[in-house]
């Protein structure tokens, strides 16, 4: 409330932004102590007039919302407080997770479910003139993300609390987020996502407990008295890091962690004397520079000056959580050869490897640690997982840019390069090829110097390492990083993905979850492997005709948001095909746009055949400088022009591009999906977590074998999905005897046929050269062996569409999808971390 007057006219000593004797400064109150309880109701009526300063009848929905969403965060904080309680009580080792992205969507409905505040919020908004289901509308989803990245990181967060573990996550508040993607004569145009325009009533700021960051500079070194070599940073840049918390409350268990996302606020206040002088845009223009490192996740890194804020951004947030973390332990008496046993770092991908040189050089610069100490500290600290396969995913700098800005860290890191390779050397004696493909430093090879690959360090820094699905663990030990698996046999590790059933099903997929919780009772919510007792009921036909039901329902929903938000009418009783991920080549959309061409010419070959009615949804974003990728958006926008106006075909095919994807569209999407389209190249997907949300909804997976998708063909049977194309060893061995994508072109006539037809300009109102680089890259290059997988992705889709006539069957198949994907929460994720990565244990009771 930013007031020390409480919601009963009391009052009470309040400081450290809104909080009661912060847990940092002092003991931490138990639950229930902060205030006497109100009715909701009460509570709502009075933050309306306290907090947001509006009367009832001058309030409009946002205000409502706002009166609401504090409300529950009341009760959000009075969890954590006995939470960070019962932490420090029992001097219990905490998780702290770094990630770049952090994709949680919308907060509202979630915490409504979370803390079992349903029946209750009900009340307050009636009180309010308003229905709960609107004010979730209020909301607007926090641009924190892009893809499954920050969405896995979101889940791992639901998925700590609701298990009990004391955990934290640390990212950067974007102002902007990714950008908002708008379609323009079908065309991706990105806007400035601000959905902080309203403010954020989810998050309490801690100016107080900022943190200095710098930049730049040069390293100075001296000897002691006692010839110790001492380390000096003299930098040269500096910003301020302010945390902002955010709650994440776990599952009806009263235990509540935080998010901690750091927002930049510039070392150099207003410059009064050029602004004195007439020079306004000097007087700001230091303060407007410092503050972009927060403002846009992924700002374009075609220019150098783009590079250099990419790193910026990184160390920014990793310096930050590192001296918040360091800082914490020795304020709750712990000293720092603790560290390790009250502390895990988890690195999200490669964004936070900086973290490992910072820690060092806090360690040894500002609390005078041995070399050997603190090596031994952060190496049974930190963790790391890789999300991709693609060795241009896995980030270099440049070495200047590196030094430039992170002088002290360079050497460290040369440091650990040093004596790294000593230890290769050791192991394998003039083997150079071998030390040079390990070093973390790498020689481009074109005279341009070096960069130093982040993915070496983080393997040499952290005591463990993980893929994130089995295909892709074995290809990391047998491919990308074999050196250091032949080096460290036991660090190498896999742990599958998983998604949270709390915010994938229940609170998605409402109607299913009651189904659901009807027939089985509601431990599958926070034990997913009680799906199983679904599997007898597929055999039951009322039960079958039920589920059938709710699916065509939540397809009619669907159609009719898509219909009210963004013009685009769908046929709800057809087949819902359904893609929606990251545009990139490798997950292969074109070829499902070349699909539709093959489906529409099948179609005016054969007009009076029975084909089965099928609406192709795809949504997505493609990476403002990935030329590639917004072409394949252009194609789809204009594939699906082109079929919807053919008066023989639209009837019974439609592709519709969905613009702006994200959480709360995917919320939608997921419950309404018949058929979930996983067709990335064998060999490319590290896992995917769009395909367990799919199957958990019921849909059907027509996919390739790559990431989990392996595992949930093994879980839920091949006879249960459409499986297609080259496995991984066949890919590989194709490349290797040298692909001809042109030799398909020739030999298939229904590749030949649709290739043809775009590059004749039919589908783009005959401008014959707009997708002359995509037509070209396919039957020249094809680096994702589109042509080789086409007439198998083609027989699979018939195959789908025959099964989708029988709808007995496919509502069994259906059913069995979604009993059989318990291991795939999120839950089962971060046991495997905790009891196998980080040693930590929930908290007791």
């Amino acid at each position: 409330m930013g007031s020390d007057e409480t919601l009963d006219g009391t009052s009470t000593a309040v400081s450290d932004g809104g909080r009661a004797d912060s847990p940092r400064r002092g003991k931490a109150r138990h639950a229930g102590a902060a205030h006497p309880p109100l009715s909701m109701a009460d509570e709502c009526l009075l933050s309306l007039r306290l907090a947001v300063g509006r009367e009832l009848d001058d309030a409009p929905a946002y205000d409502r919302y706002l009166a609401l969403a504090l409300g529950i965060r009341r009760r959000q904080i009075d969890a954590w407080l006995d939470t960070e309680a019962r932490r420090r009580g029992q001097r219990a080792k905490r998780v702290n997770y770094l990630s770049l992205e952090f994709l949680v969507g919308r907060t509202l409905q979630n915490a409504v479910l979370s803390l079992d505040l349903e029946q209750d919020a009900r009340e307050g908004v009636h009180a309010l003139g308003v229905v709960l289901e609107d004010l979730y509308e209020q909301e607007h989803d926090a641009a924190l993300g892009n893809g499954g990245l920050g969405r896995l990181a979101a889940c791992f967060l639901d998925s700590l609390a609701t298990r009990g573990y004391p955990a934290c996550g640390y990212g950067i508040r974007y102002e902007y987020g990714m950008f908002r993607q708008e379609i323009r004569d079908g065309e991706q145009v990105e806007r400035p996502d601000n959905w902080l325009y309203r403010g954020n009533p989810w998050e309490t700021p801690r100016p107080d407990e900022r943190v200095l960051v710098r930049f730049g500079g040069h390293s100075d070194y001296t000897h002691d008295a006692d010839g110790k070599l001492a380390a000096r940073w003299a930098h040269s840049e500096e910003v301020w890091a302010v945390p902002y918390e955010t709650l994440v409350p776990g599952y009806r268990n009263g235990v509540s962690n935080p998010l901690v996302l750091w927002g930049a606020v510039s070392g150099d206040d207003f410059n009064l004397a050029y602004f004195n002088d007439g020079d306004y845009i000097r007087a700001v223009e230091d303060k407007a520079r410092d503050e972009t490192i927060s403002k846009v996740l992924y700002p374009g890194d075609e220019s150098s000056a783009g590079k250099a804020l990419r790193l910026k951004q990184q160390y920014f947030f990793v310096a930050a959580s590192v001296a918040r973390i360091v800082g914490e332990l020795l304020a709750e008496g712990g000293g720092l050869e603790q560290l390790p046993d009250r502390v895990a770092i988890h690195l999200n991908d490669t964004h936070p490897v900086v973290a490992i040189p910072e820690l060092m050089r806090l360690l040894m610069d500002e609390h005078g640690l041995g070399w050997d100490a603190a090596w031994d500290i952060c190496t049974r600290v930190f963790a790391y997982t890789n999300h991709t396969l693609m060795p241009e995913a896995l980030e270099r700098w440049d070495a200047d840019l590196f030094r430039s800005l992170l002088p002290r860290h360079f050497d460290i890191v040369g440091e650990i390069n040093r004596r790294f390779l000593e230890q290769v050397s050791a192991r394998w004696p003039g083997d150079g090829e071998r030390a040079a493909r390990m070093s973390i430093f790498e020689d481009d090879g074109w005279g341009g110097g070096k960069r130093l690959r982040m993915a070496n360090l983080a393997l040499v820094g952290s005591h463990s390492v993980n893929g994130v699905a089995a295909l892709h663990t074995d290809l990391l030990k047998r491919d990308l990083f074999s050196d250091f698996h032949a080096l460290w046999p036991g660090k190498l590790r896999n742990i599958t993905n998983g998604v949270t059933q709390r915010r994938w099903l229940l609170q998605a997929n409402p109607a299913l979850a009651r189904l659901i919780t009807e027939a089985i009772g509601e431990r599958w919510i926070t034990d997913l492997e009680a799906l199983t007792d679904l599997e007898p009921l597929a055999q039951d036909s009322a039960f079958r005709d039920a589920w059938a039901g709710i699916k065509r329902l939540n397809a009619r929903v669907l159609a009719s948001y898509l219909e009210a938000r963004h013009g685009i009418r769908l046929d709800p009783d057809s087949l819902f095909d359904v893609q929606v991920k990251r545009i990139h080549e490798y997950k292969r959309q074109l070829m499902n746009v070349l699909r539709v061409l093959a489906e529409y010419l099948r179609i005016k070959d054969d007009p009076n055949a029975r084909h089965t009615p099928r609406t192709v949804l795809m949504a997505g974003k493609a990476a403002p400088g990935y030329r590639a990728a917004k072409q394949i958006i252009r194609l789809a926008n204009d594939v699906g022009r082109f079929v919807a106006a053919d008066p023989a075909v639209r009837d019974v095919l439609q592709l519709a591009f969905v613009p702006n994807y994200g959480v709360s569209l995917a919320e939608r999407i997921f419950p309404a999906s018949d058929l979930s389209e996983q067709i990335s190249t064998a060999g490319t997907e590290a896992s995917g977590t769009g395909n367990m949300k799919f199957a958990l909804n019921g849909a059907l997976t027509i996919g390739t074998m790559d990431g989990a998708n392996i595992e949930i063909r093994d879980a839920v049977g091949q006879e249960n999905m459409f499986v297609f194309g080259l496995s991984e060893a066949e890919v590989s061995a194709r490349r290797a005897a040298g692909y001809r994508p042109r030799d398909f072109y020739e030999s298939d006539p229904s590749i030949k046929r649709v290739i043809d037809l775009v590059r004749s300009g039919a589908v783009c109102g005959g401008d014959t050269a707009r997708y002359g680089e995509l037509v070209d890259g396919l039957l020249n290059r094809d680096a994702y062996l589109v042509l080789a997988d086409f007439s198998a992705y083609l027989s699979a889709q018939a195959d789908a569409a025959r099964c989708f006539e029988d709808q007995q069957a496919w509502t069994r198949m259906s059913i069995l999808n979604t009993a059989n994907m318990g291991r795939f929460s999120s839950d089962r994720s971060v046991a495997d971390y905790a009891e196998g990565v980080w040693g930590i244990r929930p908290l007791a009771r």
